[in-house]
């Protein structure tokens, strides 16, 4: 039971809600339920956000509507965390998960609430720990050493963005768990820990690609080009589109000769093809259509007689 994550960067928020509804629609079992979220937002304020039934889908209602999106404020926070599972959990559904404006988040698995051996909520205790000058990993491999027959997983997030996850040595020798993190630029990062969740471990590196995903676009800094029905493809060691100075395509380049006799049907504009302006290589294809070629000249890209189609700029040299 459960699925918990934390993350940090921009708009932690809404990577954080993208990835457990990416979650809700291809999994099953312990999920869809209650969901318990909290985000520290940029002027360092703490939101929570809950529901018993329905997870993402009921989490922000706003008058007769159910699944209406957060709040700005919610999506753009950097500091977000939340918890997940079936359905009607022991109130109040903000034990789950732990936070302190000035200190952080600590989500997690299974129990998280669960009191320890010194009588307080493990959480809260990882919190703590936290507030008293631990790192993440500090705190919660000290707690969870001191109790290792605990029911329980952690991941807990400080304001530095230090982010780190683990379960108790009960937890850890299950074999329905799922673990995953990711990093990105500018220091974001995402992790999740679940259990009880099919169709097993490849849920938690759904929820962590979508998280990073939407924190740090692959397309974020992307730049256009724009190709015509006409343009000639010829014969070369690697895909390549070299454009003018307006980025229109006057030529392409393929390794693939089986395009380049007849009427052919593939892919003559690759994805990760290198873009070239005047003999220098000035980008990365992002796009790559179906193309149907006559005698190497395309012919239509996706039934298409002009696309445009994205390119990741690099720097020259």
């Amino acid at each position: 039971m459960t699925i918990g994550l934390c993350a940090f960067g921009p708009r932690a928020g809404a990577a954080a809600l993208a990835a457990l509804a990416a979650v809700e629609r291809v999994s099953w079992g312990s999920i869809g339920g209650f969901c318990a979220f909290a985000a520290i937002d940029a002027q360092g304020r703490l939101h929570r956000a809950e529901t018993q039934r329905g997870g993402t889908r009921t989490l922000f209602p706003d008058g007769e509507r159910t699944d209406a999106p957060p709040h700005e404020a919610l999506a753009e926070a950097r500091f977000v965390g939340l918890i997940s599972s079936g359905p009607d959990r022991p109130a109040p559904l903000a034990a789950f998960l732990a936070a302190d404006p000035t200190v952080g988040l600590v989500s997690g698995h299974r129990l998280p609430a669960a009191r320890g051996l010194d009588g307080r909520p493990i959480n809260a205790a990882v919190l703590a720990a936290m507030a008293a000058g631990r790192t993440p990993q500090q705190a919660v491999d000290g707690i969870l050493a001191d109790n290792p027959a605990a029911d329980v997983g952690l991941i807990a997030l400080d304001l530095s963005g230090a982010l780190y996850a683990a379960n108790a040595e009960r937890v850890a020798a299950r074999d329905d768990l799922g673990h995953a993190r990711r990093e990105g630029r500018g220091g974001a990062c995402v992790e999740v820990l679940h259990n009880a969740i099919r169709p097993g471990p490849a849920v938690a590196a759904v929820a962590a690609e979508v998280a990073l995903a939407t924190m740090v676009p692959h397309d974020s800094s992307a730049a256009w080009l724009e190709v015509t029905a006409g343009l000639p493809v010829e014969l070369g060691a690697r895909p390549e589109v070299h454009v003018d100075g307006s980025g229109a395509a006057v030529r392409a380049v393929t390794p693939d000769a089986t395009l380049l006799r007849g009427g052919a049907n593939g892919a003559a504009l690759y994805y990760g093809a290198a873009v070239l302006r005047d003999g220098a290589e000035i980008g990365v294809l992002l796009d790559e259509p179906n193309v149907t070629l006559d005698d190497g000249r395309i012919v239509a890209m996706s039934g298409q007689a002009r696309v445009r189609l994205r390119y990741r700029p690099v720097r020259p040299g």
